[in-house]
């Protein structure tokens, strides 16, 4: 009587079944996988974000399919900011980038049709897909003193049905932004072949260099559809808004604003409190990203301090986000080598599997975690080889 589309294997991997163990035996963990930023010790306006969600203008009810003008009106100000000129009508509302996903997926796509997606990348995309009834196809990111698309493997994977390429900008969990000459050839390969770019951009403002980084908001080569929101750019998951830019040429983006519409007018999803609020909780992203920001150069540093006194483990470039991709001796799987940390160390890593990694040998590890927990969990795994 289940749709086969959710026919999926519920069992709790190996890895799972460890860590829960570890736990009901009361035995002290340090979570080197750790990823809500509400649970990581940051310190946030409390009042000013509850004061937020009290906006008197909520008691009333004003359906807008692409959001309240007052919300898209602060997200193209949120552009602005960074030097983009993003048109408000060109932006639509919604609870997550995982909603937003689903609108271009259903706007794109008949069932069966394909979709492009990095790899490694987060493993999130193929659950989105089997929901949608769309194929996700991977193509490769390479490294070589730094990440770079493999452009080759990406354009034999292209077929008749391949509706768009996935980037994301940069990728979780290499750290990998698209440069400059990848945007233009993505560009390239897009619009001679009429399919659209879809851009996740959820970690762009967390570029370790302090550099900002070009968003693909601004992009003008191909039919572009661009995701982010204020789960990571505001530190408040919780709040669950996110937002959809589409640009591209003018009758194509004519025609997908219009399907788009009728999608979000079909669930009007975002809630009226939350969407008079994105301005102030907008407003509360530059002390929230200098907190992350400090803490993942300091955790970086820490790892390269560690990683210099040994011979045996290295880490992998990264240019943003979250994360580090460690190199470790390949002895075993890397969830093998997981489940062992646990067990051994008391420490909770992500095996690089999990992501998509090619090979074993690599194990992955959250620069957000609290500094104390990460300069120990650090520790106690370089002492395991």
């Amino acid at each position: 009587m289940f749709a086969k589309r959710t026919n999926w294997n519920l069992t709790p991997n190996r890895l799972s079944e460890a860590l829960a163990a570890h736990r009901a035996a009361g035995k002290p963990l340090l979570d080197l996988t750790i990823s809500n930023p509400t649970e990581c010790g940051f310190e946030y306006d409390s009042s000013a974000i509850l004061d937020a969600l009290s906006n008197p203008a909520a008691l009333s009810y004003e359906p807008n399919p692409k959001g309240l003008g007052s919300a898209r009106r602060a997200v193209a100000g949120y552009y602005a900011d960074r030097g983009d000129d993003v048109a408000v009508e060109d932006i639509i509302l919604t609870t997550s980038t995982s909603e937003a996903y689903s609108y271009v997926f259903r706007t794109l796509c008949d069932p069966g049709d394909e979709f492009l997606i990095p790899s490694p990348s987060y493993p999130l995309f193929d659950f989105l897909g089997e929901i949608q009834d769309v194929e996700l196809v991977r193509y490769p990111l390479l490294y070589d003193h730094g990440w770079q698309i493999d452009f080759h493997a990406l354009e034999q994977a292209i077929t008749p049905r391949t509706r768009g390429i996935i980037v994301v900008h940069p990728n979780n969990p290499t750290g990998h932004f698209a440069k400059h000459a990848e945007m233009a050839k993505l560009n390239a390969t897009c619009s001679a072949r009429e399919m659209a770019i879809i851009a996740d951009e959820v970690f762009l403002d967390f570029a370790l260099d302090g550099s900002r980084v070009a968003s693909f908001a601004a992009n003008r080569g191909a039919p572009t559809f661009t995701l982010s929101g204020l789960s990571k750019i505001s530190g408040l998951p919780q709040m669950k808004a996110a937002w959809l830019v589409v640009r591209g040429p003018r009758q194509w983006k004519r025609e997908a604003l219009a399907r788009l519409e009728v999608i979000a007018d079909t669930y009007l999803s975002v809630n009226a409190p939350l969407q008079l609020a994105i301005p102030q909780f907008l407003g509360q992203r530059h002390a929230f990203q200098e907190q992350v920001i400090a803490r993942v150069q300091r955790n970086l540093a820490e790892l390269d301090r560690q990683l210099a006194a040994q011979r045996v483990s290295s880490r992998l470039t990264v240019e943003g986000g979250w994360c580090a991709v460690m190199r470790v001796p390949a002895t075993r799987s890397d969830e093998e080598l997981a489940i062992e940390l646990v067990a051994a160390q008391g420490v909770s890593v992500h095996p690089a599997h999990f992501y998509e990694f090619p090979a074993d040998g690599y194990l992955v590890v959250s620069l957000i975690t609290p500094e104390r927990i990460f300069a120990e969990g650090t520790s106690r795994l370089l002492s395991f080889f």
